[in-house]
C-alpha cells in the first residue's frame, strides 16, 4: 500500500461557503503539481452550527424539523449548483437518506429531551460528509481522479485535560486496515473522528486543522498547506491595526506563541504532529491562490520581533506583603488555591524582592479568583502579614513574538519606549527565558492604541501620527501644502504615517475620520462646520492612533493658552508662536512640569529664527557642557530686510509696506517694529539657557511712535510716513562715521540683562553684511569666546517657518520611533 502524499491540503468552511468557493477549490486542486494528494475539507460555512443547535432544539423541543429541512435545501442547492446528471442524482439520494436517519436521531432526541455527546457528534459531522462527497464529485467532474475518505474509518481520539487526544496506536492500526492506494486526490473530512469504543466523536473546533496535521503524520507528507480567507498570518489583528503585514515565515515556536494570543494562526495542538516530523505548513489564502502565503516551520536565527498581538477580557491579581518575602511555597500556594477553583493562569510577574506576585487571569473568572486567593492567605491576612489581595479589572495583555528576539538587544527598550510614548501605563511585566515573547499588561481601554504603537516601533507598519492645524493662514498655508507634498513620499521612504485628521481656521474647521484629502484641504475647510476647539481636540486625539500632535500656526493667545490642557492630555505641540514661550514666568514653568509629567513634547524651534537651527544649537552648547557668556544677534528677518534695504533712496515708511506685501511682517507690522517680537525671542533664549526673566524685563526700543499705537493698522501705514524725516536723520549720521543701522538684540548670560534696538555698526561688521531677512546670531561662550559660533540665514517669510514647523513635526516622528 502507498501510504505516501506528496501535499495535504485543508479547506476551511469559508473556503466552501458556496458554489463559486467550491469551484475555486475545485481548481486549486485540479491545478495542484506534485504526486497523490490529500485535501481535507471543513463543512461548508454555518453548517455544522446550525446542525449542533437542531440537537439542541430538539432537545428543548423546538422546531427541528424546519431547521434540519433548512440546512438540507441549503446542501441540495450547493448540488445543484456544481453537479449534473447521475452525478447531482447520487448525490442528492445520499443526502434524502442521511436526512432520513437525522429526522429518526432528532425525533428520538425531541422524545427523551436530551442528547449524549455522541449524538452531538452524530449529528454535527454530517456537514464534513457531505462536503467531502461534493468537492470529490465536482472534481470527477472536471476530469480528475478523485475519492473521498471518511477519517472516522481511521481516526482514534481519547478526551483529556488538553481536550481531543490522537491515539497514536489504534489510530495506526485502522488507518492501516482503511486507507488504500490513493488517486490523485483523495477528500478527507476534518473535525469528525471515532472513541475508542467507536462512538462518533469530534476533534473540536477548527479540528479540521488538527485533521489536516494528523494525516500529514500518517501519510508522511511533504507539507500541509492550510488554506483560509487570509493571506497568511498577520503581523497584528488588521481589524485593530492598518496595514498590517504577512509575516513570510515563521518557526513553530513563533507559531505557537502567537496561537496563545489569540492570532489566527494554528492550534500549537494542530502543530504538534507537525514539528515532531518536520513537515512544514503553509497558510494561505483560497480567494488568492498567487500570494505566497506564511511559512511555518524550522527557520534561521534572526528576523526580530514578527508580530504583536494581544488577549483581552483579563484582569490582574496582585498578592502584596512584608510577610511574603523570603518565606518559600508562597507562589505554589497561591497557583494551588487557583487551581482548585479551576482558574487558569495566563501570565505570571513576580519581582526579585518577593514583597509581592501577581496573575493575570480571565476577567470572568476574577472574583472568585480573589476569594479563593484570600481564603487560602487569610491567616497571613490577619496577622498583617499580606496586605491583601488586589483585583484590577479591565486588563489586556500585549505581547511581542519573535524567534530573532534572543539575545537581541534593546528589544523590551524598544517595547516600552513606545508604549510609554503613545501614554500606556504598563502594569505588569512577563518574559520568559526563551526571549521569544515579552509581555506586558495594560489597561484595555488602551488596548488599540498601545497596539499600534507597538507594531509601529518595530517597523511592522508605519508610525501613525494624528494631527491637527490651527491657523491655516500665511504659515498654516504652506504648511499645509508642504505636507500635501511629502506625505506620500515619507509614506514609501520612512515608513511614517501623517495623517492631518483636522484644520481649524478662526470661523471653520473640518474633521476628517481618516485624513483630510490636503490636495483640497482650502475647499474641505470652507464646506467645513463652526470652529470648536473642544471638539477639535477631541477629534485629533483619537483612541485608535498611538500619537496625536496640534500644530499652532495661529498666533493666538487664546489657543496658546489651551496649550497647558493639551500637554495634559498626552498630546504633543509644535508651534511657530512665541506667546506661551514668553508670556509669564509661572505660566511657562507650569507648560514645562505638565510638559514633563506628561512625557509629551513642546517644540517651538521657528519661535526664533523660522527655519534656522537657533533653539537647537542653543540646547546642545548647554547640554555638553559649554557655559553661554552672551547672545546678540540680528533676530528679526522683518527688521532685517528693513535695514538691509534701507538706503535713504526711498522712505522707510515705503520700505514697511512692500515688506508687508511680500508677507515678510506680522499682519500689523507694528508687531515688528516695536521691537516685541524680537523682545519674546530673546526671553525664549534667555529660559533655554536658564535664566527666569519676565518679557518686561527686556530693555526694548520702539520703532512706534507712542501716538500711532492705538491706531488702526490702515492708519498707521498712512501716517508712518511722517516719520519718515526722523528715520532718515538716523541714518545719515551713522554713514557720516562709516556705520550702518541695525535691529540687535543682546542677551547677557551672566547678568541676565536683555535689551532689543537700533544700534550702529561699522561697514566691517558681520551684522553689516546680513542679506535680506537674514538673521544672524552669535553665541559668546567658553568654548566659542575668540571666535563666536555663528549661525545665519533667512528668518523671515512663511515658506521657511513652515518649512521649520515641519522639521519640528519630523523631529517628534523620530522620537516616537519612525525611521526619519
Amino acid at each position: 500500500m502507498n501510504e505516501k502524499v506528496s501535499t495535504v491540503h485543508k479547506f476551511g468552511g469559508t473556503s466552501l461557503a458556496g458554489v463559486d468557493e467550491f469551484r475555486r477549490v475545485a481548481g486549486i486542486l485540479a491545478g495542484a503539481q506534485g504526486g497523490p494528494l490529500a485535501a481535507v475539507v471543513s463543512a461548508p460555512a454555518g453548517v455544522t452550527d446550525a446542525l449542533h443547535a437542531l440537537v439542541h432544539t430538539a432537545e428543548q423541543g423546538g422546531d427541528w424539523p424546519a431547521g434540519l429541512e433548512a440546512v438540507a435545501a441549503r446542501c441540495r442547492e450547493l448540488a445543484t449548483g456544481l453537479l449534473e446528471g447521475a452525478a447531482r442524482a447520487e448525490w442528492l439520494q445520499a443526502l434524502a437518506r442521511e436526512q432520513s436517519d437525522l429526522h429518526d436521531v432528532l425525533k428520538a432526541t425531541a422524545l427523551i429531551g436530551r442528547a449524549p455527546a455522541e449524538v452531538y457528534a452524530l449529528v454535527a459531522g454530517h456537514g464534513e460528509l457531505w462536503s467531502a462527497r461534493l468537492l470529490a464529485a465536482e472534481l470527477r467532474r472536471r476530469g480528475v481522479d478523485a475519492d473521498w475518505f471518511d477519517a472516522r474509518d481511521a481516526l482514534v481520539v481519547v478526551d483529556s485535560e488538553l481536550g481531543p487526544t490522537v491515539s497514536w496506536e489504534p489510530t495506526r492500526e485502522r488507518f492501516a486496515a482503511s486507507w488504500t492506494d490513493p488517486p490523485a486526490v483523495r477528500v478527507i473530512t476534518g473535525y469528525i473522528a471515532r472513541d475508542p469504543h467507536g462512538a462518533p466523536t469530534t476533534l473540536g473546533r477548527n479540528g479540521s486543522d488538527f485533521t489536516a496535521s494528523i494525516f500529514a503524520a500518517l501519510l508522511d507528507a511533504d507539507e500541509v498547506i492550510i488554506w483560509t480567507d487570509v493571506d497568511g498570518v498577520m503581523s497584528g489583528d488588521p481589524r485593530r491595526i492598518p496595514d498590517v503585514a504577512v509575516i513570510p515565515e515563521l518557526s513553530w515556536h513563533e507559531a505557537m506563541e502567537l496561537a496563545y494570543f489569540g492570532a489566527k494562526v494554528l492550534h500549537p495542538r494542530t502543530m504538534a504532529p507537525l514539528v515532531a516530523r518536520a513537515i512544514p505548513v503553509w497558510i494561505r489564502n483560497t480567494a488568492r491562490p498567487e500570494a505566497v502565503g506564511t511559512r511555518i516551520g524550522e527557520v534561521g536565527e534572526g528576523g526580530g520581533v514578527k508580530g504583536v498581538t494581544t488577549i483581552e477580557g483579563m484582569a490582574l491579581l496582585n498578592l502584596e506583603g512584608a510577610g511574603l518575602i523570603g518565606v518559600p511555597g508562597t507562589a505554589s500556594r497561591l497557583f494551588e488555591a487557583l487551581r482548585n477553583a479551576g482558574i487558569s493562569v495566563v501570565l505570571i510577574s513576580q519581582g526579585s524582592s518577593e514583597h509581592s506576585i501577581c496573575c493575570a487571569v480571565p476577567r470572568a473568572d476574577a472574583l472568585r479568583a480573589r476569594a479563593a486567593v484570600a481564603q487560602a492567605f487569610a491567616a497571613e491576612m490577619r496577622a498583617g502579614q499580606v496586605e491583601g489581595v488586589e483585583l484590577v479589572h479591565e486588563c489586556s495583555i500585549l505581547a511581542v513574538v519573535g524567534e530573532g528576539m534572543r539575545g537581541l538587544p534593546g528589544v523590551a527598550a524598544k517595547l516600552f519606549g513606545a508604549l510609554g510614548r503613545s501614554g500606556v501605563n504598563v502594569r505588569a511585566i512577563a518574559q520568559g527565558a526563551s526571549e521569544r515573547n515579552i509581555s506586558a499588561v495594560i489597561p484595555s481601554e488602551d488596548a488599540d492604541r498601545a497596539l499600534r504603537a507597538v507594531h509601529a516601533a518595530f517597523y511592522l507598519s508605519p508610525q501613525a501620527v494624528s494631527i491637527g492645524v490651527v491657523g491655516p493662514g500665511g504659515v498654516g498655508t504652506h504648511l499645509l501644502d508642504q505636507l500635501a507634498g511629502e506625505i506620500p513620499r515619507l509614506a514609501s521612504e520612512s515608513r511614517l504615517d501623517l495623517r492631518v485628521r483636522a484644520i481649524a481656521g478662526s470661523t471653520r474647521m473640518v474633521l476628517a475620520p481618516r485624513a483630510v484629502a490636503l490636495g483640497a484641504w482650502r475647499d474641505a475647510l470652507a464646506a467645513g462646520v463652526d470652529t470648536d476647539l473642544d471638539a477639535f481636540t477631541r477629534h485629533v486625539q483619537a483612541e485608535h492612533l498611538p500619537h496625536a500632535v496640534i500644530i499652532d500656526c495661529s498666533g493666538h493667545p487664546a489657543v496658546a493658552a489651551r496649550y497647558a490642557d493639551w500637554l495634559a492630555q498626552g498630546i504633543h505641540v509644535i508651534t511657530p508662536s512665541k506667546l506661551a514661550a514668553s508670556g509669564p514666568l509661572d505660566d511657562w514653568r507650569r507648560l514645562q512640569e505638565t510638559r514633563r509629567a506628561a512625557g509629551v513634547r513642546y517644540l517651538g524651534e521657528t519661535t526664533v529664527g523660522a527655519g534656522l537651527p537657533i533653539i537647537q544649537t542653543l540646547r546642545d552648547l548647554r547640554q555638553t557642557g559649554d557655559e553661554i557668556i552672551a547672545i546678540e544677534g540680528i533676530l528679526s528677518g522683518t527688521l532685517a530686510f528693513l535695514f538691509n534695504g534701507y538706503d535713504g533712496s526711498r522712505p522707510f515708511s515705503a520700505i514697511v509696506r512692500e515688506a508687508r506685501e511680500l508677507g515678510f511682517t506680522e499682519p500689523d507690522p507694528r508687531d515688528d517694529l516695536s521691537g516685541k517680537d524680537v523682545a519674546r525671542k530673546l526671553v525664549i533664549l534667555a529660559r533655554e539657557m536658564g535664566l527666569e526673566i519676565e518679557l518686561q524685563q527686556v530693555a526694548v526700543e520702539s520703532l512706534v511712535p507712542t501716538e500711532l499705537e492705538g491706531a488702526s493698522i490702515d492708519e498707521f501705514l498712512d501716517r508712518y510716513a511722517g516719520w519718515d524725516g526722523e528715520m532718515l536723520a538716523r541714518l545719515e549720521a551713522a554713514r557720516e562715521r562709516g556705520h550702518v543701522l541695525r535691529h540687535v538684540a543682546r542677551l547677557d548670560g551672566a547678568s541676565g540683562r536683555a535689551s532689543v534696538g537700533l544700534e550702529e555698526f561699522p561697514a566691517d561688521h558681520a551684522f553689516a553684511h546680513a542679506r535680506l531677512t537674514d538673521n544672524i546670531i552669535q553665541f559668546v561662550t567658553r568654548r566659542y569666546r575668540d571666535n563666536p559660533l555663528v549661525v545665519q540665514g533667512p528668518g523671515a517669510g512663511p515658506a521657511v517657518t513652515a518649512a521649520g514647523v515641519f522639521a519640528d513635526l519630523l523631529r517628534l516622528s523620530a522620537y516616537l520611533g519612525a525611521d526619519v
